[in-house]
């Protein structure tokens, strides 16, 4: 997995809300992360472009396999981190956008290590 960061944001947006829409629409992603629709439209172009994401005629957008196994980890790393933050005491809006920050420069390995340690030590 070797994108840039705000790929991977476009990708973990699409499956957050996919888990509440019916479908999404590049109207929804604009909505969501408070960009400009013809930002999200060249994005939702490159990403179509490199396999990530299919888009319908109708302008439905559903991520691939790949682009769904990214959106995956993005979006557990940043559970994770957002959850572990808190109940360091953190407090929820600087905890959601530290997680932001940590989830996409993070090693497999380190992420795997650290995920480990706080299930094992609480």
């Amino acid at each position: 997995m070797n994108i840039h960061e705000s790929a991977e944001n476009y990708l973990e947006t699409i499956l957050i809300l996919s888990k509440s829409l019916p479908v999404v629409r590049s109207v929804d992603i604009a909505n969501e992360l408070g960009f400009k629709k013809s930002s999200v439209s060249v994005a939702m172009k490159n990403l179509r472009e490199n396999g990530y994401i299919t888009v319908t005629d109708a302008g439905f957008i559903y991520l691939t396999d790949a682009g769904a196994d990214i959106a995956s980890t993005i979006y557990e790393r940043h559970e994770f981190f957002s959850a572990w933050l808190k109940r360091l005491g953190v407090d929820e809006k600087t905890a959601n956008e530290d997680a932001c920050k940590m989830e996409h420069y993070m090693s497999c390995e380190s992420f795997a290590a650290i995920k480990k340690y706080v299930q094992e030590h609480g």
